[in-house]
């Protein structure tokens, strides 16, 4: 009865997150409606509005930031379209991320994890 079908976070590491058996390496977009893409954001410093816009146009109910291997939040004014559509948006590391998407998606919640996946030091 635990069992989801929801896209989940299976194991992630320093460079990577794992998506069912496949590890990804750079930043991307995972979705509790199947949702997955490339998130083209090699790290904090390169991130823009324009960011933020696309994960607006996906429609979820709550976006999940992970911003790399620390916490980071991004600029007030890069949230707005998420705040215009009245889209919740947390932000945390992307370990701390990947944990809170896996609960959320397995509670049927409408969930956008974002995560900046940067090269292990």
């Amino acid at each position: 009865p635990d069992k989801s079908d929801t896209p989940s976070i299976g194991a992630y590491g320093p460079g990577w997150v794992a998506v069912g058996p496949e590890k990804i390496t750079d930043s991307v977009i995972i979705g509790s409606r199947g949702l997955r893409m490339a998130w083209n954001c090699p790290s904090f410093d390169d991130l823009t509005e324009g960011h933020f816009e696309l994960l607006a146009r996906q429609g979820p109910e709550l976006v999940i930031f992970g911003s790399g291997d620390r916490i980071r939040f991004p600029r007030p004014q890069w949230l707005q379209a998420l705040i215009a559509r009245r889209i919740g948006v947390e932000t945390m590391d992307t370990a701390a991320a990947c944990r809170t998407y896996n609960v959320l998606a397995g509670e049927g919640r409408k969930v956008v994890a974002a995560l900046i996946v940067e090269p292990p030091a």
